[in-house]
């Protein structure tokens, strides 16, 4: 261990570590919001097929007390955190938080889930400590800037780790000096590239970063050794992953006031597809339930501020798992069926009947907007239709739409299926350690076979 200084990533620990989320109600109603919409994406990408053969070449077959979500199955907790972040994220249905730009809660809980299977703690603990982590992670992605996700990177699986590791700490009760060395173990797994979206690999980055950052976790709290410093070393995360476009003080200024699940909070999904094809999705199902007919329609231009559709990779998509990333198809789709289903994106090709209508739109950048960043302010989308009788339709959607109830994205979520059904209300008023046992065993269920 070297003798380092390392003041930003000390008072990182130490803002982790004295956090006390539980005296914020506005934090702790958010934050069971959030599990339960995790929870609807959890059970449903469990049926993936994808999900089966991720937990087959990792071997969720090992022994273990750890749960498999959406089956009875128990494994070992590493393997189970990385089976179960997956499975929230594989059908890009889960919470986004701008802050991060990425997709907090799937990285987060199943750790903490997995962790429960190792050491007994409360549902209150699990919930408290989940908003730490989360703050974790959004802080650390406010401070890397814009340039890290805009080079490549995938701040869900670059940022996760750490704000896993957080989460833990603060659970565990770690010490400031075991907690920046679990932080900084954390960070050294840091990996993760936009280049895989459309690919079962990116839902596969939320599992990798669960697991690296409960593994980091146990090797700081074994007494494992690692750099204390990750934040102030010259060659550490900052160096490493801003690209000069760093700024340390968002790391711990005003940390909790208010917390991040509060301010700016978290979008929670009302579309099965990428967050940034949410604002066309919205704008066409607004135009089918005023009846436009597709067919009236000649081109389609979507105008965004610079940077606001660097996720939307995918223009010609050719399957459903492809065309979570593509706004063009994501637009046909809600326009031409008025509502956007989980089987619009399965892995069967894409229906030519919406691909006719897709083709005929294109992609424009307004350069004199401010380039998109975590300030959602700055996220909007022009739709321009031409019409065949000459006619134009002209429409704009500011932000993101998003659910505030997850209630009913849950029923649809888990098919209606009553093995689940009292996760709603049991995660809205659980607390003690006899609630968490009982969420875990209503989790262990089998809605599908893997």
């Amino acid at each position: 261990m070297t003798g380092t200084s390392a003041p930003l990533t000390t008072a990182f620990a130490e803002a982790i570590v004295h956090s006390a989320p539980g005296r914020d109600p506005a934090a702790i109603e958010a934050a069971r919001t959030a599990i339960i919409d995790f929870f609807a994406c959890a059970v449903a990408g469990a049926g993936d097929r994808t999900a089966g053969l991720l937990a087959q070449a990792v071997g969720a077959e090992l022994a273990g007390n750890a749960i498999v979500i959406g089956t009875s199955r128990h494994t070992d907790p590493l393997v189970a955190s990385v089976v179960n972040g997956y499975a929230g994220h594989v059908l890009d249905y889960d919470d986004v938080h701008a802050s991060v730009r990425g997709h907090p809660t799937t990285v987060i809980i199943p750790a903490l889930l997995a962790l429960a299977a190792e050491r007994g703690f409360t549902a209150g603990d699990l919930i408290a400590s989940y908003i730490v982590g989360l703050e974790a992670m959004a802080r650390l992605g406010l401070s890397i800037g814009s340039k890290h996700y805009e080079n490549g990177f995938h701040a869900t699986a670059t940022l996760g780790p750490v704000g896993v590791a957080a989460a833990i700490a603060h659970l565990t009760k770690a010490s400031v000096k075991e907690t920046a060395v679990s932080l900084g173990l954390a960070a050294t797994q840091s990996s993760g590239l936009r280049l895989q979206f459309g690919y079962d690999a990116k839902p596969f980055h939320a599992g990798m970063a669960a697991r690296s950052g409960l593994l980091a976790a146990r090797l700081a709290a074994a007494g494992f050794g690692g750099a204390p410093d990750f934040l102030d070393n010259p060659v550490g995360f900052h160096s490493a992953y801003a690209f000069g476009a760093e700024r340390p003080a968002m790391l711990t200024e005003n940390w909790g006031r208010p917390w991040q699940i509060v301010a700016p909070g978290l979008t929670l999904k009302a579309y099965p597809c990428c967050t940034a094809s949410h604002p066309v999705a919205s704008l066409g199902i607004e135009l089918h339930r005023e009846g436009l007919a597709a067919d009236r329609i000649e081109t389609i231009t979507f105008t965004y501020p610079p940077g606001a559709d660097a996720a939307l990779v995918v223009t010609k998509p050719t399957n459903g798992i492809e065309a979570r990333f593509s706004p063009e198809y994501v637009f046909s789709a809600a326009l031409i069926d008025g509502a956007l289903r989980l089987d619009h994106f399965d892995e069967r090709p894409v229906e030519p009947r919406l691909m006719a209508l897709a083709g005929r739109a294109r992609r424009r950048h307004d350069e004199s907007a401010p380039h998109m960043s975590s300030d959602p302010t700055t996220r909007f989308v022009i739709l321009d239709l031409k019409l065949r009788d000459g006619g134009t339709i002209t429409r704009r959607f500011d932000g993101l739409p998003g659910v505030t109830d997850p209630t009913e994205k849950f029923r649809d979520a888990t098919a209606g299926n009553p093995a689940f059904a009292d996760i709603p209300s049991l995660v809205r008023a659980m607390h003690g350690a006899a609630d968490l046992d009982r969420l875990l065993a209503l989790l262990n269920q089998d809605a599908v076979s893997i």
